[in-house]
């Protein structure tokens, strides 16, 4: 998923980014709500990971924010407050789910995959021919043998899975690479999805010329 991070705590928001990262997540961070708003702006956010402490207001409001203007984007607060009134006050306000600092990121990790699943932002594991598919797990499966698929790998096949049968630009996958660091050549997608069809079979990922690619599911 492409996370829109808010968080101002610089040792926090380096921890949080890195393990969604890792996770194949992409991740922009903004560290006041005046930053957020900018990359809110120009990007389509899957998930907002949000803190309610900022420098320059509160997360809350920013969430009302986002609900009055009928933007749905999934939110989980990540906050210190821990009052049940604070609570009660993030989840009324539009808010999907409320971590309490200081949290184990592997709780996070299952909070994100969670909250996308209910979104339909995360698949939910499935069949598809030979594959056996778990998304949220980065588990996969071909003929009831694991297939190993590095984080990038993931991050491509995880592009074409949220589209299954849907056409899917080599520009947006680009996008989400380049959101996790790597160094975009003309031909990286291409080497991916190479890598793919190898491990995945050469039948489930389909080109369309000058568009882009379709995971097959019949």
């Amino acid at each position: 998923m492409r996370i829109l991070l808010i968080e101002d705590d610089e040792d926090l928001g380096s921890a949080v980014r890195e393990h969604t990262m890792a996770d194949g997540h992409a991740v922009d961070w903004a560290k006041d709500l005046s930053e957020a708003r900018d990359k809110a702006s120009l990007v389509s956010y899957e998930l907002v990971l949000l803190d309610i402490h900022l420098p320059d207001g509160n997360g809350i409001d920013y969430v009302r924010e986002m609900r009055k203007r009928l933007d749905s984007t999934p939110v989980i607060i990540v906050t210190a407050r821990d009052q049940v009134s604070d609570k009660i006050e993030g989840l009324n306000a539009g808010a999907d789910d409320y971590l309490v600092k200081t949290f184990d990121l592997g709780e996070l990790s299952a909070r994100i995959h969670a909250v996308g699943r209910r979104h339909g932002k995360l698949p939910e594991p499935y069949c598809v021919g030979t594959l056996s598919i778990n998304s949220a797990e980065r588990r996969c499966e071909r003929d009831g043998r694991a297939v190993y698929l590095t984080a990038r790998e993931w991050t491509v096949f995880d592009c074409l899975l949220r589209r299954p049968a849907t056409v899917v630009s080599k520009a947006k996958i680009e996008d989400v690479l380049f959101s996790l660091g790597s160094e975009i050549e003309s031909n990286t997608v291409e080497v991916y999805v190479s890598r793919l069809r190898k491990k995945i079979g050469g039948d489930r990922i389909a080109t369309v010329r000058c568009f882009g690619y379709r995971f097959m599911v019949t």
